[in-house]
């Protein structure tokens, strides 16, 4: 998927991308995230949404992670990605339900 950074510069897109595919040990933020480190998902949260990782919010709502469905919600409406919302609106978010109601009657 192409790096979208809502209204980032380019040159801060590339910053995050080169932050997150080798200044951060990624594997070891999900390990700390999987063994229940807050901040560890936190800060997996917070790069994937910036880089537009829906992968890795993916993974993190479906484990249960309310903060990473929010922030996918947000960035599946962003980019129009109704399969995306379809999914999750049909596991019973009615926050997806409501944007993809939007993003498709209006």
């Amino acid at each position: 998927m192409p790096i979208k950074a809502s209204g980032a510069p380019l040159d801060g897109v590339l910053a995050l991308r080169s932050r997150y595919d080798a200044g951060v040990d990624i594997d070891g933020l999900r390990r700390r995230s999987d063994q229940g480190d807050r901040d560890a998902t936190d800060q997996l949260i917070e790069l994937a949404a910036e880089l537009g990782d829906m992968n890795e919010l993916r993974r993190l709502a479906d484990a249960g992670n309310a903060t990473a469905t929010d922030q996918l919600i947000e960035l599946a409406t962003e980019v129009g990605d109704l399969d995306e919302l379809r999914r999750l609106a049909n596991r019973g978010n009615q926050t997806a339900a409501d944007q993809l109601w939007e993003l498709t009657n209006c």
